[in-house]
């Protein structure tokens, strides 16, 4: 649902600074309890690293937080992201191949960084890191909004969206391909740590005959049918793309903080669904 008012809902796409989003994995607790929502997710890309902070926060604020995780994928050309809920976030199976994932990523970075290079843009590694304005963790993951913020504040973009429209999105300057694991694969990584797999944000890939292929062959529990970048004909679509396969809709922002004065997708709550989601998300986790 699209809620104006998210009293008593759940935010089930957040980010925090363990991936790309500007808070602590507090403050998106903390947040949520001001907004009024019941229970928030925490699903950083590719790690689980904001999980134990967010949990604490929630037992003191009276907010139920959902351990989720964001797993990158590709198929046929295609960047298609994995939301897993109620995963054993301190699987040590998991944990490899999250680090595997982010290992791929930092690989990436690098190349990103020598492209820009090329075009005349000297952004160090340093400064990215210095960027997100605290010590870069065992177990973050630095990603291309972080390389975007640079970018922004060296005056060579005028903000996040024009830094990824000209060097960072996929077609642009400086874009380099992520090496990265099939949906499918994802699904059983989620699986195996007895988590629950949703699609995320069908609607940013332009591509519905791909992701109904995903769900026949690889079955996931849950698609976002609700998310920031949704507009209602797209939640139409999902609706019955959802009930046409008996899947869980969820829904979230995808709030990754605030940078240079603009919210990044959605604000918190922004996108909500009914905590009778969490259950049916908890019900399929066996829990």
């Amino acid at each position: 649902m699209s809620n104006v008012d998210c009293s008593g809902c759940c935010d089930l796409h957040t980010h925090t600074q363990a991936s790309d989003g500007m808070n602590r994995p507090a403050e998106n607790v903390h947040l949520a309890k001001q907004k009024g929502l019941a229970a928030i997710g925490i699903t950083d890309h590719d790690t689980v690293a904001g999980i134990p902070e967010a949990v604490q926060a929630g037992l003191k604020n009276g907010i139920t937080v959902v351990p989720g995780v964001e797993i990158s994928t590709r198929m046929e050309g295609k960047d298609i992201h994995i939301l897993g809920y109620y995963l054993r976030y301190e699987d040590p199976i998991l944990l490899s191949r999250l680090d595997n994932l982010r290992t791929a990523r930092a690989g990436r970075n690098g190349k990103i960084l020598d492209k820009l290079g090329e075009l005349g843009i000297e952004i160090t590694m340093e400064e990215v890191i210095a960027g997100r304005g605290r010590e870069l963790g065992p177990d973050d993951s630095i990603g291309r909004p972080h390389i975007a913020q640079v970018l922004v504040s060296k005056g060579y973009a005028a903000d996040m969206r024009e830094a990824f429209d000209k060097y960072l999105a996929e077609g642009s300057a400086a874009y380099i391909s992520l090496p990265k694991v099939m949906p499918l694969e994802a699904f059983t990584w989620i699986r195996e740590a007895g988590g629950v797999p949703v699609i995320a944000h069908p609607g940013l890939y332009g591509n519905d005959e791909l992701v109904a292929r995903i769900i026949e062959e690889g079955k996931p529990a849950g698609i976002e049918v609700y998310h920031s970048d949704h507009g209602p004909e797209d939640e139409a679509r999902y609706i019955q793309l959802a009930t046409r396969y008996g899947l869980i809709m969820t829904g979230g922002s995808d709030y990754h903080g605030i940078r240079q004065g603009k919210v990044f997708h959605g604000d918190l709550g922004s996108r909500s669904v009914s905590l009778e989601v969490l259950e049916q998300l908890r019900s399929k986790a066996g829990l």
